[in-house]
C-alpha cells in the first residue's frame, strides 16, 4: 500500500507542477515562444534516452525513469502547443451558425498539427522500447494521448463547464469551437472506460510501480474529465503560474455568467 500511495504522490506531482511550469513559460513575450520551444528541444532528447535507458529493466526506479521520460516529451508537446508554435491551419474562431461536420472540420483544423504530431511521437516512443520488458514509456504517453483525445472530443460535444483561463490570448479563438451543453453520449463512455481501466490496473498496482503509476494517471485524467461536469473552477489549481490570465478570465466568466 505505501508503494501505492508513493507512486500516486508522486504522478500528482509531476501532473500539477508539470502542468504549471508549462503554463508559467506560456507568460513569456509572444515575441520569445518560437525561441523558448527550440531552446526546450533538448527535452525531446532526455526524454528519448530516458525510455531507452529504462526500456531494458522492471525495477520500480525503471518505471519512475520511464513514467518521468515520457512526460518530459509531453511536456514539450503542449509547450508548443499553448505557444501556438505547433496547432493546426486553422486559426479562425467558428464563425455564427456553423454545425455538424463543417464544424468538425473546423475544429479539428485548429489542432490536427499538434495530435499528429502526438501520434507520430507515441509511434516512435512504442519503437525505442519495442519488445522490451519495460513498457511505462510507451503506455504513460499513449494514456497521455488518450485522455487529451477524450476530453477534446467532449468539450468539442459539449460539457456544463469548461475552463478557458489556461488559454492564452493568441489561442482565444479556440474558445469558440468549444460547447457548452448539460451532457454528450461521450462523457458517459469516457468515465466507464476510466472506472474499468482502474478497476483492471488496481489488481496489479500493488506489486507493479508501472501499473500504479498509470493508474494514477487514469485517476487524475478522470478527475480532469470531473471538473466539466463540476462548477469547479479547474484554472485556480494553477493561478500561481497565471495569475493575471486566470484572473481575467474569471472576471470574463463571472460577468458572461452573470455572477
Amino acid at each position: 500500500m505505501a508503494d501505492l500511495l508513493l507512486a500516486f504522490a508522486f504522478a500528482t506531482f509531476v501532473w500539477f507542477f508539470a502542468t504549471g511550469a508549462i503554463l508559467w513559460l506560456n507568460r513569456l513575450p509572444r515575441e520569445q515562444h518560437e525561441g523558448a520551444v527550440v531552446a526546450a528541444i533538448p527535452l525531446l532528447a532526455v526524454g528519448a534516452c530516458g525510455i531507452i535507458v529504462a526500456a531494458g529493466e522492471t525495477t520500480p526506479a525503471a518505471a519512475y525513469l520511464a513514467f518521468v521520460s515520457a512526460v518530459l516529451i509531453w511536456g514539450w508537446h503542449e509547450l508548443a502547443f499553448l505557444m501556438g508554435v505547433v496547432t493546426g491551419p486553422n486559426r479562425q474562431p467558428l464563425p455564427p451558425g456553423v454545425a455538424g461536420l463543417a464544424r468538425f472540420r473546423a475544429s479539428a483544423g485548429t489542432v490536427i498539427h499538434h495530435e499528429l504530431a502526438l501520434f507520430l511521437t507515441l509511434l516512435l516512443i512504442a519503437g525505442l522500447s519495442w519488445g522490451a520488458p519495460n513498457q511505462v514509456g510507451s503506455l504513460t504517453f499513449g494514456l497521455l494521448f488518450a485522455l487529451r483525445l477524450s476530453a477534446k472530443l467532449n468539450i468539442f460535444l459539449g460539457v456544463p463547464h469548461f475552463s478557458s483561463a489556461m488559454l492564452p490570448p493568441h489561442l482565444g479563438y479556440l474558445r469558440t469551437h468549444f460547447r457548452r451543453r448539460r451532457m454528450n453520449p461521450l462523457m458517459p463512455v469516457s468515465l466507464a472506460a476510466g472506472a474499468l481501466l482502474v478497476g483492471w490496473l488496481a489488481r496489479h498496482a500493488g506489486h507493479d510501480t508501472g501499473a500504479a503509476l498509470i493508474m494514477s494517471l487514469v485517476i487524475l485524467g478522470l478527475l480532469e474529465h470531473g471538473f466539466m461536469l463540476l462548477p469547479f473552477r479547474d484554472d485556480a489549481l494553477w493561478r500561481w503560474a497565471m495569475p493575471h490570465q486566470a484572473a481575467t478570465s474569471i472576471r470574463g466568466r463571472k460577468s458572461r455568467d452573470g455572477l
